[in-house]
């Protein structure tokens, strides 16, 4: 019998691994810090053997060459290892990724893309590094296409999660399935519409996209760059709101937003929301316990920690 027996919502920043001792709000920092360490330790108390990780693309992992909406990694994963994450190959749970992706293609809901050599970046090797840090387990990497738009919807990422859900529950293997959701929340990256460029900055990121599948790190100094002379967007009242939403186990109300009223709302980087709203559905909205919510300008992001509790789904979620 396979359960899924925890879920993750977590801001990830490689700035942390970069630039802590030039972070300001140190007291902000550490709390934020502490509560990865805090939920690591509620992921090792459920004894999780996979965690399928869901997590964003920074054009490390993915090129313009090729976008998918949702690209499950079913075979080899090789993190990149940027900024100080992990680097190299990752365990996968091959049986459960490609039952996973067998159940939504013959199911005839959705038709994902899939990778048997899937190159991942801190979108999900953040995650690994603080949350799943001294943790045998294997993991079903899913990489959600967040920052080359068209974007999937947030309401299609609600459906995959629930589609997913369903997946998981019926592979025929024992197996206790952690989930995290690792992205977000609101922040505005320097970071152009790929599709029209304007300036010196966003054409060379627009070329870094396209060309940089073969030699990514040869644009990275200079990408690196461009994001520290970032000024810091955020939005703690939207960020509240979410949280608020995701306590209640009402997550699923986030799809009222538009890709485009989301990043007017709360900039490009909000986009990373739909890996926690994919997370929630995959735990049917069961009601987060809030961790931490720091807003870090030096990390240009508002950083949270919350834990999803499939235990407490009948007993404490509000009517």
């Amino acid at each position: 019998m396979t359960e899924i027996v925890l879920g993750v919502g977590a801001s990830h920043s490689t700035l942390m691994n970069t630039h802590w001792e030039q972070t300001l709000h140190k007291d902000r920092a550490e709390r934020f810090r502490d509560a990865l360490r805090a939920a690591r330790d509620d992921l090792a108390a459920a004894r999780p053997d996979t965690v399928i990780l869901v997590g964003s693309n920074h054009f490390r992992g993915f090129w313009l060459d090729l976008i998918p909406s949702f690209t499950i990694g079913v075979g080899e994963c090789i993190a990149s290892g940027e900024s100080g994450t992990p680097k190299g190959p990752q365990p996968v749970d091959v049986p459960l990724a490609q039952y996973i992706a067998n159940s939504l293609v013959e199911g005839g809901r959705f038709d994902v893309a899939f990778s048997a050599r899937l190159q991942i970046d801190h979108g999900q090797s953040h995650a690994i590094q603080y949350l799943l840090e001294g943790l045998d387990v294997e993991i079903v990497p899913l990489v959600v296409n967040v920052f080359a738009p068209p974007l999937p919807t947030l309401e299609r990422c609600e459906q995959l999660g629930r589609a997913i859900r369903e997946a998981v529950l019926a592979f025929p293997e024992d197996r206790r399935v952690a989930v995290i959701g690792s992205g977000g929340l609101s922040h505005r990256l320097p970071w152009p519409d790929w599709r029209e460029p304007h300036g010196d900055d966003e054409e060379f990121m627009v070329g870094a996209w396209l060309n940089g599948r073969e030699n990514w790190q040869d644009y990275d100094a200079r990408r690196r760059e461009i994001i520290r002379a970032a000024e810091a967007a955020i939005n703690p009242e939207f960020d509240e709101a979410f949280l608020s939403l995701l306590e209640r186990g009402h997550a699923h109300l986030v799809t009222r937003f538009s890709t485009e009223e989301l990043e007017k709302t709360a900039g490009n980087g909000a986009q990373e929301i739909r890996t926690w709203l994919l997370a929630a559905a995959l735990l049917d909205h069961a009601p987060a316990r809030r961790l931490a919510y720091e807003p870090l300008p030096e990390w240009l992001t508002g950083m949270a920690v919350a834990v999803l509790d499939p235990a407490h789904h009948n007993s404490e979620r509000p009517a």
